[in-house]
């Protein structure tokens, strides 16, 4: 075996999932910001540190998580993704061996508890709508940030159909025109390099892309899910300029009506087993027409490598 050679691939490293709550208290009405931060980092003067154990330039992942709650303490957050780009920023200017990274966030959203129908200055009650997401990756110079979102479930109970499909010997899907639509929605959306170069306002383009796919998601007639994907992702390009492309990940989670027959019963289309697994995997991206791609704003994104 003396001919075998090897060599290092792809490589970053980090400290992951640094959990991270700014609570501002410049008012006796406080806020609180909650997130779950990733950082890692690349470089090629870093194959040492794997090949030999030479550890002279590796920034310690202690050092890394320790940056992300001293920004918080002396930046603030703002949004996720300018948390993430100024961390960014920082690695890559303050060591010249790093080249580039990936940075991700998770934020998570809570409401102020109501009291005599009031919000309460400083008691909060956590959402369970759906989780932020936010990434920033430098690689080749190059800065590209994308945002999104997981776990938003959504449902419509009718206004769906799925029919007209090629069988087989193994085919026993009965066709409907009128059927439960149910997904758990990751998607994720890239921003165009000039228009965070220009400034945005990141939270409120969260919120208005997630308003968009629920509006679209609800008044679209469905014909398949790859079709309700499709006019999700097109009405928020169509919606923000600021959008490159639209990625999205949706399991079908299947809802089939239960046989009443045996007890009796008649069933309307009203009693349904809602099946956790196996399910349908509707992947798909939604490119603004003329913009340059970007593959490695999505390298090693989860979901979406």
């Amino acid at each position: 075996m003396s001919d075998v050679t090897v060599s290092l691939g792809a490589n970053k490293y980090g400290k992951a999932e640094c959990r991270l709550v700014k609570i501002t208290r410049d008012t006796a009405r406080h806020e609180i910001e909650d997130l779950n931060v990733t950082s890692q980092l690349r470089g090629a003067r870093l194959v040492d540190s794997y090949l030999t154990g030479d550890n002279s330039l590796v920034v310690a992942t202690d050092t890394q998580k320790n940056t992300v709650y001293a920004f918080a303490r002396e930046h603030g957050v703002g949004s996720p993704e300018e948390l993430l780009l100024r961390l960014g920023d920082h690695f890559v200017s303050s060591f010249d061996w790093i080249e580039g990274g990936l940075w991700q966030a998770e934020q998570y959203s809570w409401d102020r508890i109501l009291l005599d129908g009031l919000e309460h200055d400083h008691s909060f009650v956590r959402k369970g709508q759906a989780t932020r997401l936010a990434t920033v990756q430098k690689v080749d110079g190059e800065t590209h940030v994308t945002a999104g979102l997981k776990d938003l479930v959504v449902l419509k109970s009718t206004g769906s159909e799925f029919r007209g499909f090629p069988r087989d010997r193994y085919t026993t899907l009965i066709e409907t025109d009128d059927r439960i639509l149910a997904t758990s929605v990751t998607g994720r959306w890239r921003y165009l390099p000039e228009a965070v170069e220009a400034g945005i306002d990141f939270n409120a383009l969260y919120a208005g892309v997630s308003e968009v796919f629920l509006a679209t998601f609800a008044s679209v007639h469905s014909l398949a899910l790859q079709q309700t994907q499709w006019e999700m992702g097109k009405a928020a390009i169509e919606a923000f300029p600021e959008i490159a492309e639209v990625k999205f990940a949706m399991p079908n989670k299947h809802h089939f009506l239960v046989d009443l027959a045996p007890y009796g019963l008649e069933n309307p289309n009203e009693v349904f087993y809602a099946a956790d697994r196996p399910y349908g995997l509707i992947e798909g991206t939604i490119v603004r027409d003329g913009v340059a791609a970007a593959p490695q704003a999505w390298t090693d994104v989860p979901t979406f490598v």
